[in-house]
């Protein structure tokens, strides 16, 4: 199955992230200290928590601070307390985006999220206006390059879903969210370390943008990737 090419937004957006690194730990903290406080603190036990330890480490963030995170989480240490709040949105050409974010102040939040929809062209929507249009699945990314073949048969015979190759050569391996884990461990075991491993909100369709447009949508997804309290944003914009 043939997909939209997607490497060359991934690579902007970890290029972004790599020159902000303290923010990135900023936002694994509280990744972790969400899933140790409603999961548990036991990575062993708690999916999520795994999942946002594996991000610590590729983000290079020191062991003490992610030991940190969960003893703030699970009341051995005082600390901030986060929730979660997702918010969705049009933004240029009617393109659906998510905007997940943890905050401890939801007022505040709401605003500069809302704040940024308005003065960068998009507009906000009520609770449901956009999600219905992505799935929540495990996304595993291999550069261009990677054998096809072999992705594909370790991955299906894994329990994958589907598995994309995108018009640049990047291949997408999706997953139910349940088959994340051993999907990836099956991969790893074989010699296929992905690009990308995470669990996403994966837009069904894509909406083209190209020129002044492409240019108008990005300026608004990296002022809202820029907010304080962003933890994750999706989007269906093919730029």
């Amino acid at each position: 199955m043939a997909g939209h090419s997607k490497w060359a937004n991934i690579q902007h957006r970890k290029g972004r992230q790599d020159e902000k690194r303290q923010r990135v730990w900023t936002r694994v903290s509280r990744e972790i200290m969400v899933a140790a406080r409603t999961g548990g603190g036991d990575p062993g036990a708690n999916p999520r928590l795994r999942l946002a330890i594996e991000k610590a480490k590729a983000a290079n963030m020191p062991l003490t601070n992610v030991n940190h995170a969960i003893a703030k989480a699970t009341g051995t240490l005082e600390g901030m307390s986060y929730e979660e709040v997702r918010y969705e949105g049009y933004g240029i050409g009617g393109a659906a985006i998510i905007v997940d974010c943890m905050t401890d102040n939801k007022v505040r939040t709401v605003a500069e999220v809302r704040h940024a929809f308005l003065k960068h062209g998009g507009n906000m929507g009520t609770e449901g206006s956009v999600a219905f249009q992505f799935k929540h699945c495990g996304q595993l990314i291999f550069a261009p390059g990677t054998s096809e073949d072999r992705v594909m048969e370790v991955a299906l015979e894994a329990g994958a879903e589907d598995v994309i190759t995108d018009d640049d050569g990047a291949i997408e391996v999706l997953t139910a969210f349940a088959d994340f884990e051993s999907v990836k461990k099956a991969l790893e075991a074989a010699g296929l370390t992905a690009e990308v491993a995470n669990v996403t909100m994966r837009a069904d369709n894509s909406i083209e943008l190209t020129g002044d447009d492409a240019e108008r949508m990005q300026k608004l997804l990296d002022v809202l990737e820029d907010l304080d309290d962003t933890q994750d944003l999706f989007h269906n914009a093919a730029l």
